[in-house]
C-alpha cells in the first residue's frame, strides 16, 4: 500500500498534529509575504487541501517558488487546524517533492472558467476540473450501485457479446465489424461484398442492446442483467445522442409488464437515492452551478410514485393541450421529445409511466396485446425525456413469427431465438436504462457529453 493519505480520508478523519504525507496536482498558488499557500487536490473528493510552505524548506527557492498551477507534488508535514476562513485545516509542509511540472504558458487549464465545449478538446485533461472530476465520481458511484441493487435482488450479472450478428432495434444503425481488406474486399457473383470470406463467416456489427442474449439467461437462471457498452451508427447531433452509450438491462422469467414497470421504478429511486447519500458534495456542487434546484429534483422522484397511463392517454393529453407541437400529435405516432416534456413537466410534473404503445412502431420481440398494440413501456423524465424502454417479450412461438414477418425480420436469423419459445418458453420481461441519461438526470448537465469521460459522436472520436 502507498504511503500517503487520499486528501478525501484526511478531510473525514482530521489526524490533527499528526504527520501526513499527501500526494496530488495544484489547483492554486498564491503568495504572501514569504508564505506560499498551495491548493492541492488529488482527485478523491472535490475539496482541496491547503498547503503552507516557508522558507525553511530546502527547496523553497529552487522548487516551491516556482509551482505553478497543474504541477503534481508530494508534500509531508503537519496537519494542523487552519485560522483562515472556510477551511478547518491546513497541511503545514516540511517536504515539497515537484514530480511534474506544467508550465504556465501551456497549461490550459488556468484558474478561470472553461465552457464546456472547449473542455471537450482537451479531454485528456479536462476530469481535472472540478466539473467534470465531479461527474466521473459521481458515475463510478452509480456504477457500483446498479451492481449492488441487482446483487442484492438476486439477479446475476451476464456478459452479452458486443459483437453480434443480429439487430435487436430493426433500425439498421450499425456499425459494421470486419477483418476483410477493405480496399480490395472479395465480392459475390453479384458484386456485393461477400461476407462469408470474413472473419466471421457473416455480417457481424457492434451491438445496440444485450437484451437478446440476455433473454437466453433470463430463460434459465431467472434474473439476469447486463451493463455495458453499447453502439449506434446514428448521424444524431444532438445533446441528447451518443454513438457509444452504456446500457443497463434486467431481463427476468416469468415476470409480465406490471413487474418490469415496479423494478425499473425501483432501481431508477435506487440510484438516485445512492448518489444523494454517497456524492453529497459533487451534487451540491452541481446544485450551485449547473441547477440550483436540482437536489430539490432528486428529492422529489423520491417522494412520489411515478405517475402512469396509456400510450393512448397520453395522445388524447396532448391533443387537449391546446398548443401548437413542432410534431403534430395523432394515435400512431412515436412520441417525440417535446411531447414528453410537455407531458412530464406540464401535466404530471413527475417521472411518468406510459404503456401499451402502437404495435406498427414497436419492434418484433414486444408482446403483443391486440391488433393495435404491444406490452410496452417507456419511462419519461422531465428536463430529458426517455430514461428507459422496456417490455414484456412475446413469449408465443407462432406470434413471434408473425411479428418477424410483420416487421421484415428474417427468421433464419433470429432460429436460436424462436427456440426459446418451442423449448419451455416462459413469460419474461425486460428494459434498457442508458446509463449517461441517469447520469444526465442525476448532475443536470445539459449535453451527454459531458457524462462519458471519452464521448463519441459523428466526426468525434479522436481520444
Amino acid at each position: 500500500m502507498n504511503s500517503h493519505q487520499r486528501i478525501a480520508d484526511l478531510l473525514k478523519t482530521l489526524p490533527i498534529g499528526r504527520t501526513v504525507e499527501v500526494k496530488g496536482w495544484v489547483k492554486t498558488r498564491r503568495d504572501a509575504k514569504d508564505l506560499s499557500f498551495l491548493e492541492i487536490n488529488d482527485g478523491s473528493c472535490l475539496a482541496n487541501l491547503q498547503v503552507l510552505a516557508s522558507p525553511g524548506l530546502a527547496n523553497f527557492a529552487t522548487d516551491v517558488k516556482k509551482i505553478t498551477t497543474g504541477c503534481s507534488l508530494r508534500v509531508k508535514g503537519e496537519l494542523a487546524r487552519s485560522p483562515a476562513k472556510g477551511q478547518e485545516v491546513e497541511l503545514q509542509a516540511r517536504e515539497i517533492e515537484v514530480y511534474g511540472w506544467a508550465p504556465a504558458e501551456s497549461y490550459p487549464l488556468q484558474k478561470k472558467h472553461h465552457s464546456f465545449e472547449f473542455l471537450r478538446s482537451i479531454a485528456h485533461l479536462r476530469p481535472r476540473t472540478n466539473s467534470l472530476g465531479s461527474v466521473a465520481r459521481i458515475r463510478s458511484a452509480l456504477s457500483f450501485a446498479v451492481h449492488r441493487f441487482f446483487q442484492e435482488q438476486g439477479f446475476y450479472y451476464v456478459h452479452t457479446p458486443i459483437i453480434t450478428t443480429s439487430d435487436c432495434e430493426g433500425a439498421g444503425e450499425m456499425f459494421t465489424v470486419t477483418a476483410l481488406d477493405l480496399d480490395n474486399p472479395p465480392r459475390t457473383a453479384t458484386g456485393r461484398v461477400d461476407f462469408a470470406k470474413d472473419f466471421f463467416g457473416r455480417p457481424a456489427s457492434l451491438t445496440v442492446s444485450g437484451q437478446l442474449e440476455a433473454e437466453v439467461y433470463a430463460l434459465a437462471l431467472g434474473r439476469v442483467y447486463t451493463f455495458g457498452p453499447t453502439f449506434r451508427a446514428e448521424n444524431s447531433n444532438t445533446s441528447r445522442h451518443l454513438a457509444e452509450f452504456w446500457m443497463i438491462e434486467p431481463e427476468m422469467a416469468f415476470c409480465d409488464l406490471q413487474g418490469d414497470i415496479d423494478v425499473a421504478e425501483a432501481l431508477l429511486k435506487y440510484l438516485i437515492a445512492y448518489a444523494l447519500e454517497h456524492c453529497q458534495e459533487d451534487i451540491e456542487l452541481f446544485n450551485r452551478f449547473i441547477d440550483k434546484e436540482l437536489i430539490a429534483k432528486l428529492s422529489g422522484v423520491l417522494e412520489q410514485e411515478f405517475a402512469r397511463i396509456s400510450y393512448t392517454e397520453a395522445v388524447e393529453r396532448l391533443q387537449r393541450a391546446g398548443r401548437a407541437f413542432e410534431f403534430p400529435v395523432s394515435w400512431g405516432i412515436d412520441l417525440q421529445s417535446e411531447h414528453e416534456r410537455y407531458l412530464t413537466e406540464e401535466i404530471f410534473k413527475r417521472p411518468l409511466v406510459v404503456t401499451d404503445y402502437p404495435r406498427a412502431i414497436k419492434p418484433f420481440y414486444m408482446r403483443v396485446n391486440d391488433e393495435k398494440t404491444v406490452a410496452a413501456m417507456d419511462i419519461l423524465f422531465p428536463g430529458l425525456g426517455e430514461m428507459v424502454g422496456g417490455s414484456q417479450r412475446e413469449e408465443r412461438y407462432d406470434m413471434l413469427l408473425t411479428r418477424m414477418t410483420e416487421t421484415g425480420v428474417n427468421p433464419d436469423d433470429y432460429q436460436w431465438y424462436l427456440d426459446l419459445r418451442r423449448f419451455g418458453t416462459a413469460p419474461h420481461a425486460g428494459f434498457g436504462l442508458g446509463f449517461e441519461r441517469l447520469i444526465q438526470f442525476v448532475t443536470g448537465m445539459a449535453n451527454i457529453r459531458e457524462v462519458i469521460p471519452f464521448p463519441r459522436t459523428p466526426g468525434a472520436a479522436a481520444l
